[in-house]
């Protein structure tokens, strides 16, 4: 065996590992330190902030009495508050029993000695924390990439090999074949104007440029180029690039994206040929689309036959600044569609109109971390804002053990008065344990065996 043939392979599963563990360890902070601060302010004493679990690497403590630390195993984090019997706030009855007995203030800095508003607003936090962070990075995001300029106007062109371009940098293009571009705010008017084209590798572009409008050729607006690729998809597998550009399929020369998309819908899994071209260079790959459930815009699923690639413009739209809150607003709708498609995909699941192989472990989204960190900085920031509302969801969950049955407990003593008795507590958080430990190890089989 040639030794160094392996160095590619080891330094791709390294890059994969470190991107899972900052990712979820960005996201493990901020859902750990949203029950913290909330815990501080509510004047509950936290004893231990932990990023990780098992043996301790480091650790210090600070002028509150928290000690704060990152262990071995990177999977998660705890907060352990007073009176706290694990990192799942179990109930120590004995230290619970030693506090009571010292003072009532001393009992009221206990997760189980505090007001239920106290450890509800503690226990919530967690998750607030993590749609806030989404909201925060989306808007971010939204805001560093601006929105387009009026009317679509050129910031980049992207190389394409043998086609005519006569457009340039900065003109403004105000029809296509003589149809004129539509407002970017103008719902579904993108859509009809794309389908009101003509089908040809070449258009006429009516453009202003330096202040005289003109006629110019440039190629279909809409080629096959590849503006990213799917983490664990077919395209990915056989390390198709952004930048790419299919350029035939099974030896049948192609110029838009719609016509890569109808070999692969029509392929029915078959391999698939495929001519591309990468930085001046044609090269050939085989690949066999798979079948893949896509949520649809009314909501439910869908299965198509994919390859795992997205498709864009042929240039680059030049941007003006967004606004702050228009930046916001975008992050909130973005974060709602995460929660929203969630939670569809997992009715879906259920109900067994999609395929259980859609829920992924650890093993998974480390490989969809390194993928998306390998496209960029931008793309794997995105990809930690949508993991770390999937992590919120899945806190806000009634399942003993989760910030949701914690806040159901909550929501029965608010009820009945008074909270369910220690050992009904007990008998519920192994339950709550045993489901968790149950769908780690189903999604963990479906990293491995689907």
């Amino acid at each position: 065996m040639d030794v160094l043939s392996l160095i590619p392979q080891f330094g791709n599963f390294v890059w994969t590992i470190v991107a899972f563990v900052i990712a979820l360890s960005v996201i493990v902070a901020v859902h750990e330190y949203g029950h913290y601060i909330v815990g501080r302010w509510s004047g509950i004493q936290a004893e231990v902030f932990s990023i990780g679990f098992g043996p301790v690497l480091w650790s210090r403590m600070d002028k509150r009495g928290t000690k704060w630390q990152i262990a071995l195993l990177p999977f998660g984090g705890y907060v352990k508050f007073l009176g706290d019997a694990n990192a799942a706030s179990g109930k120590d009855e004995e230290t619970m029993e030693d506090i009571a007995e010292q003072s009532p203030e001393e009992l009221r800095r206990t997760m189980h000695g505090a007001p239920l508003w106290a450890r509800a607003a503690t226990v919530a936090a967690g998750p607030v924390f993590n749609f806030v962070m989404s909201i925060l990075v989306f808007g971010l995001i939204f805001w560093s990439q601006g929105v387009s300029r009026e009317p679509l106007t050129v910031g980049k062109l992207q190389p394409l090999p043998g086609t005519v371009q006569e457009l340039q940098d900065g003109d403004e293009i105000t029809a296509i074949a003589g149809i004129p571009t539509p407002d970017f705010d103008e719902e579904g008017a993108w859509g009809d104007f794309t389908e009101a084209l003509p089908v040809q590798p070449v258009l006429d572009y009516t453009v202003v440029r330096d202040g005289e409008t003109i006629d110019v050729a440039a190629p279909w607006l809409f080629p096959p180029l590849i503006r990213q690729v799917t983490p664990r998809s077919a395209a990915m597998d056989i390390q198709l690039a952004q930048g790419d550009v299919i350029t035939a399929v099974n030896g049948e020369p192609i110029f838009a994206f719609e016509q890569l998309k109808e070999f692969v819908e029509g392929s029915d899994g078959r391999v698939l040929l495929l001519n591309v071209w990468r930085d001046g260079a044609d090269l050939e790959f085989a690949l066999a689309p798979r079948r893949t459930d896509e949520p649809k815009p009314d909501g439910g699923f869908v299965t198509h036959w994919r390859i795992g690639i997205v498709g864009g413009m042929m240039l680059e739209a030049a941007t003006e600044p967004a606004g702050v809150l228009d930046s916001l607003s975008g992050g909130v709708q973005q974060t709602k569609r995460v929660i929203e498609g969630s939670l569809s995909g997992m009715w879906h699941m259920v109900t067994g109109a999609i395929s259980t192989c859609n829920i992924s472990g650890p093993i998974g989204i480390a490989e969809t971390s390194g993928a998306m960190a390998s496209q960029g900085a931008q793309s794997f920031v995105f990809f930690i804002a949508v993991l770390s509302t999937a992590v919120g969801l899945l806190n806000l969950f009634p399942i003993p053990a989760l910030d949701g049955g914690h806040l159901v407990f909550y929501a029965y003593e608010a009820v009945a008065g008074k909270p369910p008795s220690d050992k009904a507590l007990r008998v519920l958080m192994g339950v709550g344990i045993t489901l968790i430990l149950s769908l780690m190890l189903f999604s963990l089989t479906n990293d491995l065996f689907c």
